[in-house]
């Protein structure tokens, strides 16, 4: 327990520590579109994106957070939201697909669930729910699922249950959608 406490602490504090220590942390805001989530600077100068751009893309996800923190890959989905407003791309032209495969199907579960094999609550639950709620699609690979005993009932809501991330991924690149690659 207390191993699994000095991890959690070391992989949210020190980051936060050093930011702040560097004066980084003051360029960052969340918003405008994901309020509590999803970090960006406004980045003055840059490229404009094209007007009528529409985004169709699609992210990877493999990994299980700690115990208790949020998914980081969860993290760059909003990151991905809320950059891409700030700078004038409107919502309704953003399109994302998250495929969750590996450990990170613990990532997608209810408290239920989750609490089964965690001491903490599942903190990926309300940012799925934010995510969800501006139009993201989540796909769990069923073949993941069934490895790790979860079924389609200890999921969170919306959240869908796939044949496998192989063919999300395969439909996903059908329907236009580009992988993100970060």
């Amino acid at each position: 327990m207390i191993h699994k406490l000095a991890a959690l602490v070391c992989a949210l504090v020190l980051p936060s520590l050093y930011m702040t220590a560097t004066g980084q942390i003051e360029n960052f805001h969340t918003g405008p579109l994901i309020e509590d989530y999803g970090p960006v600077a406004t980045v003055e100068g840059r490229e404009p994106i094209p007007e009528g751009t529409v985004f169709k893309v699609s992210f990877d996800i493999v990994d299980r957070a700690e115990s208790g923190a949020i998914n980081p890959k969860l993290v760059s989905a909003a990151r991905f939201l809320n950059m891409h407003t700030e700078a004038g791309v409107p919502p309704e032209n953003m399109s994302l697909a998250l495929v969750i495969h590996g450990s990170a199907v613990h990532d997608m579960t209810n408290a239920d669930f989750y609490g089964q094999s965690n001491e903490l609550e599942n903190e990926n639950a309300a940012l799925i729910a934010e995510l969800i709620k501006h139009g993201v699609e989540i796909y769990i690979c069923g073949q993941s699922a069934a490895f790790n005993g979860i079924a389609k009932s200890d999921l969170l809501p919306d959240v869908r249950l796939s044949l496998s991330a192989m063919t999300s991924h395969a439909l996903l690149q059908q329907d236009g959608y580009t992988l993100n690659p970060f």
